[in-house]
Formats: structure tokens, sequence, C-alpha cells
């Protein structure tokens, strides 16, 4: 890849300051750029690589004002990272154009239907009745079961297991190791103390532009469906029970995990480590600090939540405060206790 200036400016509909002819032909960090390097700047612990930088470009706000003069080609944007994270992607879409056609070997069943400019890597299994949208990549090693359904331009990293009947939506991402439909966690005890596993015949449905992170798994319904919205991005690590809703938009970071037939509304943040029971509903908008453990329903919408057992944000802080405070309280009351005692005396 190969940009002037002047070409990078009309893309992100930016302003250049400096040489519109300088070429860029790689994306650095602007603290290890070099000649040739396109960068950016938005935040502003970064500042001082802004004067000393190698990079030939570099990306800034519309409204950043220059401390010292630069001899560095500037792009000012409205926002600068989200401009930078528009070359990123396509960037990416350059790399991953040039995969197309089927590797050997490989298996499609007859039964298949297979869209136009497809890639299927070498030892993927594409399982009988299952449809794969046109621009989709399935890389080495995958496994798509019977009767899955995935949509156009969805991607499909090495090593992935999507079960029977499941159904991925359009423009999802699903990186290595993830494993989609896998039997849920029901067991019954019978009279003798023994567990019988529980049948699980639903599937998995992942609506348009989720990504799934490595190693995450989401397991297919006990009946009906285990669903994940559209929009929602999930981190590596993630453990997802037999029918859970994850809501448009929400977002969930690595080790998290969800038990069954919980329903989590729609633009939630939730943190890494935090453990959610099973048939409970969290309110749309809702944050969820790191490591917090939610054991009831939470009805309030657009609401921060930590801890354990979960509390409301703010209260948390305060907690955390008093907790550190903890040894000079003991100390203060113990002197008033020897105080009351001299007095009792």
């Amino acid at each position: 890849m190969q940009l002037t200036a002047h070409q990078i400016g009309l893309l992100l509909e930016g302003t250049v300051e400096g040489n519109p002819d300088v070429t860029v032909n790689q994306l650095s960090k602007i603290e290890e750029a070099s000649k040739g390097s396109l960068s950016f700047l938005a935040n502003s612990k970064y500042e001082q690589f802004l004067y000393t930088s190698g990079a030939s470009v570099i990306i800034i706000n519309e409204d950043f004002i220059l401390a010292h003069p630069t001899k560095v080609t500037l792009i000012r944007v409205k926002n600068a990272y989200s401009a930078f994270s528009v070359l990123l992607e396509k960037y990416d879409e350059l790399i991953k154009s040039k995969k197309s056609g089927v590797e050997t070997p490989s298996f499609i069943h007859p039964s298949a239907l297979i869209g136009k400019d497809v890639f299927i890597g070498a030892l993927a299994y594409i399982g009988p009745n299952v449809k794969v949208g046109d621009g989709s990549k399935i890389y080495p090693n995958s496994y798509l079961a019977d009767n899955v359904i995935i949509g156009k331009n969805v991607t499909i990293y090495a090593g992935v297991n999507v079960y029977f009947n499941c159904i991925v939506g359009d423009n999802v991402i699903i990186h290595s190791g993830a494993i989609i439909g896998g039997d849920g966690f029901g067991f019954v005890k019978d009279t003798e103390g023994s567990y019988k596993k529980v049948s699980q015949i639903g599937n998995v449905i992942i609506e348009d532009d989720v990504e799934i992170g490595s190693n995450t798994t989401i397991d297919r319904a006990t009946m009906g469906s285990t669903i994940i919205r559209k929009g929602v991005k999930l981190d590596n690590l993630i453990q997802i029970a037999h029918n859970v809703e994850i809501g448009a938009n929400t977002v969930i970071a690595a080790q998290t995990g969800i038990s069954g037939s919980t329903k989590i509304g729609q633009n939630c943040i939730i943190g890494g480590q935090v453990g959610i029971v099973g048939h409970i509903t969290i309110a749309n908008g809702s944050t969820i600090g790191a490591k917090s453990a939610v054991n009831n329903t939470i009805k309030e919408e657009n609401m921060s939540w930590n801890g354990f057992p979960l509390i409301p944000l703010r209260d948390s802080l305060k907690v955390q405060v008093l907790t550190r405070r903890l040894p000079e309280l003991v100390k203060r009351i113990e002197e008033l206790e020897d105080i009351i005692k001299k007095d009792l005396l």
C-alpha cells in the first residue's frame, strides 16, 4: 500500500498541512514510526512524539493546537482515532482480499451451497446442507456442521467449530478456537444420585456485524435459540451458556461467564472476569466493572455497577476509600476505648 498525504486526506475527509505529495507505505505507532510511515495522535500522553517522530504523515484532531513546530505532514480530522481505524480496516481488507478459491485437501458436501468469491482453506469441513454466503472466508481446519448457515462477508478463522443448525449473519468475524453451538450444560439428577444428560436440541443465532474472540464458547439452547444480537463484540475466553440472549451493541471483555437463560440488554459494557448467574435480566445501557458478580436482575437502565456483591459504582468507590482507611479507623476506635476506660475508672 502506497498513498500520498493528499489521497489519505480525501479518504478521511481531512485537511492536509504540509507536503500533500509525501508518500507512505506502512502504518506505525507514533513512538516507533520511521520514514514512509503513517501514524496518528489521539492520546495527549504521546504528544511529545509528534515533534520527534520519524513518521512522514501523522493524523491529528482538527482542534489540536501545536505546542512546537513540526516538519511532519499533518492531516487534521474530526477524530484521529476513528480516522486511523478506518485506514486499518482498509489495510486489513487488502490483505484478506487475496484469499479466494478452495484449497485442498478440504471437504465440501455435495448438498452444500457455496456463494460467490468464497475462500475455503485446507482441511476445512463443510457439512450437508450448509450455506455459505458471498465473499465469506473459511480458514483452514474449520468445521461447519450439518445445516449451518453462514451469511455474506463472514470471516471464520482457523480452528473454529460451528455445530449443527447454527446461524451466522452477515459481516461476522469469528476468531480461532471459538466454538459455536456446543451443548449447553444441562443435566438432571436421578433417584440414584447420578446425573443424566438433558439433550440440547436448540441452536445459536448470531446476527450481523458481531465479532467473537478466540476460544470463546457459545452454547446451543436446550430448546429455542441462544441469541447474539447485531453489533455485539465479544472478547477472547468468554463462556456464554444455553438460552442466553445478548442485546445489540453490547461489548463483553475476556474471561466473563454468563449462566443459562440470562438476558443482557443492548448497549451494555461488561468488564473482564465478570460472573453472571442464570435466569436474570440486565437492563439496557448497564456498565459492570471487572471481576464483579451479578447475582440479581438489574432493572435500572444506564447505570454503572461494581463489586461482589454488586452495588452501584459510586457506592463501590466509597467502600474502597473506607476500606483503605480501616487501619486508621481501628486505631481511633482503640484510642477512644482507652479514653472511655480511663474515664470510667
